[in-house]
């Protein structure tokens, strides 16, 4: 139940790069700057204090544990290390980050316990995504075990998992049951997902899903395409975009500037709303492509852009309605204001 960076970084493989000048011609073609990855003309203003944020999709794990991590892989050195609380911590210092939704990317059941251990005495983590399968037994015993603990907060579905679950004909009736426990839905895969994604929306209109790591890689290849695959989804009131692998690699080249990102932004603006857009960073598999600092800073320049009211959405409170993850430690301090 992994991104394609996961699945990437599972088989050791660096994440896919296009040479610098195909990537700026992809970039430039089809549906025009407004629909694509463009280099702006204008640089992004200086940012002021970041807004106060709440990161829906980290991963945490420990490799020293004596029964080990079936992911990430050892020979994936860039991620093959341990990644708790004080590591994340390490990491977003001085970026005002209040609390995180983890997601869990193993596929062991004990480990969906696991990370709430580790939540438990730590109030950095204020939301659970689990991982369970509905195809094996005891998939709902399971769920409604976990969704004891109230920061347990829904579940994550891979396009595999989806199609498969979509055939079998209790289905509608597991979606249904995660809305009646005030459940959300992760969906992680790629452009072929997205009917997948809409048919189970519809299945439950009262489940909130979201849609993981936006702007999917297809983006890059035809804009024009992508955004018009997104239309259906994104015309549904539940579904929300997690924009969570927003930062590029050109040639190996980092593309750091922010501007470079402002049109495909304005595009997933457009198609959800700025209501149902969320901050996401997919730490620590983004230290595959850039540091956490620029993974922040492309989107917090973006919306320095926006009014304050579109940034407060975007970095906490538009996820407090997907999630209604819990506000304990910093993240209590933002309903307080």
């Amino acid at each position: 139940m992994r991104s394609a960076a996961e699945r990437n970084a599972s088989a050791g493989e660096p994440r896919p790069r296009l040479a610098r000048r195909e990537f700026l011609r992809r970039a430039v073609a089809g549906a025009g700057a407004a629909a694509t990855f463009g280099l702006a003309a204008v640089s992004a203003p200086a940012p002021r204090r970041p807004a106060p944020a709440i990161d829906t999709h980290v991963h945490f794990y420990d490799p020293t544990r004596p029964e080990g991590v079936p992911w990430p892989p050892k020979s994936n050195e860039t991620l093959y290390k341990t990644r708790l609380p004080k590591d994340f911590r390490e990491t977003a210092k001085c970026l005002n980050i209040a609390g995180v939704v983890v997601v869990e990317a193993s596929a062991w059941l004990q480990d969906n316990q696991w990370i709430l251990d580790l939540a438990k005495d730590d109030p950095l983590i204020v939301g659970f995504v689990g991982h369970l399968d509905p195809a094996q037994p005891g998939f709902s015993a399971n769920l409604k075990h976990l969704a004891a603990n109230p920061l347990f907060r829904g579940v994550r579905f891979d396009e595999a998992m989806l199609a498969a679950c979509l055939r079998q004909p209790g289905f509608e009736a597991i979606l249904k049951s995660l809305a009646e426990q005030n459940l959300s839905l992760d969906v992680v895969g790629g452009a072929t997902m997205l009917p997948l994604v809409a048919r189970a929306a519809k299945l439950a209109p009262d489940l909130r899903v979201m849609i993981d790591h936006l702007p999917f890689r297809e983006w890059d290849a035809d804009p024009a395409a992508m955004s018009v695959s997104l239309q259906e989804v994104a015309q549904l009131p539940r579904v929300c975009a997690k924009v969570s692998d927003v930062v590029r690699r050109a040639d190996g080249h980092l593309m750091s500037d922010p501007a470079f990102y402002f049109p495909v932004l304005d595009r997933l603006r457009d198609l959800f709303g700025p209501e149902r857009l969320i901050y996401g960073s997919n730490w620590p598999v983004s230290d595959l492509v850039a540091p956490y600092s620029v993974v922040h800073e492309v989107v917090a320049a973006y919306f320095e852009r926006r009014p304050v009211a579109e940034a407060d959405g975007f970095f906490w409170k538009n996820s407090l309605s997907a999630y209604r993850w819990q506000p304990r430690g910093d993240a209590a301090k933002l309903l307080a204001k």
